[in-house]
């Protein structure tokens, strides 16, 4: 059977229009800043802007990304093709995750219908097996009472009252209907991967999935200053047997993948385009499977600035800005091998995640052990770009 193919032509992978801004890097020389311009994928990086981190930190990043000279170093559709971590040549430039020295963090629990998820897995203790009958009674007892409800309101803490009455709480609830959102840290700055790059999962889980997301990228001010989609890769039977697993879960090499570019707002672009996304996603197997499932900004319980604001306090810093994931609806339940199991990826899955304002991230799943090894840190970035004469 022949292998599926990543949505790596630009008709797909890109947006028709705004700033994009991301990062390539080019044999010989290192990681770059870059734009598009005319089909071109432009090398901006500057002593102005040596990093993404930079660009984002000034007082107007579009108009940088839009104004600052640079040099084409392929079409975007080469850089594209290129970036097939399967098929890359190594002489050649390819795309890296759009972002560098932010922080990468991501929120939980931030839709109803993840949220029943998250407690099904809890209540399943990692037990793929136990999940259908558990989302039956989890649905029967408490799924109407959530629909509607505005996180930390007295409505939700009225439902949190009841269902702590009928021995149904959970930490998940908490976080998802409580005051307080979920933020944790997705990764380390520079361990994202890219678009067409493998994305990992550990060989021991069972049950696991993607989850489309959009990110949004926040300066160290705490001003939302663009956007880009990303996949906070989960492992459902490692967090299930416990929250405090939750770095085993969602932290490993290659389980986070951003790009394929950051679209900095602009005028014609804001946060209200986010808002109102709609996301898709794909998975395609080897084995011939097909899966299909959207994410609707509209129906998150906690405004994208809310978020940004929880992270980022008088209480809490990052004097590099971060990129932040907002979570997602989709949790998949359609079986894949045996009848209740639900799903589960498979090594040789591609995962597509799409929108129209930010174009499509698509990557081949893999274990973690056998994707490129993260070796390349901030330190080893510093050493480059002073080498180069821009720090």
């Amino acid at each position: 059977m022949t292998a599926p193919a990543l949505a790596l032509d630009p008709a797909a992978a890109l947006p028709e229009g705004g700033l994009l801004v991301g990062r390539a890097f080019r044999p010989g020389i290192g990681p770059c800043v870059v734009t598009v311009r005319g089909g071109d994928v432009v090398d901006i990086t500057s002593s102005t802007a040596p990093t993404v981190r930079d660009l984002c930190e000034s007082a107007d990043p579009a108009a940088l990304a839009r104004d600052l000279p640079g040099t084409a170093i392929g079409s975007a559709r080469d850089l594209l093709a290129n970036s097939d971590e399967a098929a890359r040549r190594p002489e050649a430039p390819h795309l890296l995750a759009p972002v560098d020295l932010q922080a990468v963090k991501a929120s939980g629990v931030t839709f109803v219908i993840s949220l029943l998820e998250r407690v099904i897995e809890e209540q399943a203790r990692g037990a793929p097996e136990k999940a259908l009958a558990i989302r039956a009674d989890i649905d029967r007892l408490i799924g109407a009472d959530l629909s509607q409800l505005k996180p930390g309101s007295p409505a939700a803490m009225e439902v949190k009252a009841a269902l702590i009455a009928r021995g149904m709480w959970s930490q998940y609830l908490e976080v998802g209907i409580g005051p307080d959102a979920e933020i944790f840290t997705k990764g380390q700055p520079l361990s994202s991967v890219g678009t067409g790059a493998h994305v990992g999962i550990l060989p021991t889980s069972v049950w696991n999935n993607p989850e489309p997301e959009i990110a949004i990228v926040v300066s160290s001010r705490g001003a939302i200053v663009g956007a880009t989609l990303g996949n906070d890769v989960n492992l459902r039977d490692v967090e299930g047997r416990s929250a405090l697993l939750l770095g085993r879960a969602k932290d490993n090499n290659a389980s986070c993948s951003i790009g394929p570019f950051v679209r900095l707002f602009d005028a014609g672009f804001t946060l209200d385009d986010i808002r109102a996304a709609e996301l898709s996603l794909t998975v395609d197997g080897p084995d011939g499977f097909h899966l299909t499932g959207a994410s609707s900004m509209r129906q998150i319980s906690r405004d994208p600035t809310e978020l940004a604001a929880a992270t980022a306090s008088a209480n809490h810093h990052y004097p590099d800005g971060f990129v932040l994931l907002l979570g997602t609806m989709f949790a998949p339940v359609e079986d894949r091998d045996r009848p209740g199991e639900g799903f589960t990826h498979k090594v040789g899955d591609v995962v597509t995640i799409a929108t129209p304002a930010l174009g499509a991230l698509s990557n081949r799943v893999r274990h973690c052990a056998d994707c490129a090894p993260w070796t390349f840190g901030a330190a080893d970035l510093m050493r480059n770009l002073a080498g180069r004469g821009l720090l």
